[in-house]
């Protein structure tokens, strides 16, 4: 191959890099179209609960819904999972309801996890992660905290604590 030759392939193997490039960054800055927003309605679904019948989210209409996606492997999901517990005891009475959305795990892996921290607020189970890709969940734990008329008014990607679920779960009691 003569000196020529590869100057072309050089500048064409670069050009292709650059369209790559060029497109990662079009793509991580220019906004999803179909992503949950706040201010709009959530997308309702209806999944199997980890122990009992499926939970459509559209039949919680008139209560707070925090939506909260996991998984056993995640660490600050670990470490969130008993201040979520501790806030749907706090508030279950006043409307809220704490919804917990494993993803893409088995029962199996799921139900000791539930026991070790005692969770009682309802698991479903996203075994196919349609839910999760429904709502473009990336970094877990993702929470959203949805009003009472169906709205998120908020949504939290990372762990949070007691007094910072507190904050959000004022806002959407009814």
């Amino acid at each position: 191959m003569n000196k020529s030759n590869r100057t072309y392939i050089r500048v064409a193997v670069l050009g292709i890099l650059l369209v790559a490039l060029v497109f990662a960054l079009y793509s991580s800055f220019v906004k999803d179209p179909n992503a949950v927003k706040v201010g709009k309605a959530a997308p309702n679904f209806s999944l199997q609960q980890l122990n009992g019948p499926a939970l459509t989210l559209g039949d919680l209409k008139g209560k707070g819904v925090v939506l909260n996606f996991w998984g056993t492997w995640c660490e600050p999901c670990k470490k969130e999972m008993p201040a979520l517990q501790q806030k749907y005891n706090e508030f279950k009475d006043k409307g809220l309801v704490v919804v917990g959305v494993n993803i893409g795990e088995t029962p199996v892996a799921v139900e000791p996890f539930v026991k070790q921290f005692g969770v009682t607020f309802p698991i479903l189970m996203d075994s196919e992660s349609q839910i999760t890709k429904l709502y473009r969940i990336g970094p877990i734990p993702s929470t959203f905290f949805i009003s009472p008329d169906g709205k998120v008014e908020e949504i939290f990607l990372g762990q949070m604590n007691e007094a910072m679920i507190t904050e959000k779960v004022r806002k959407i009691l009814p």
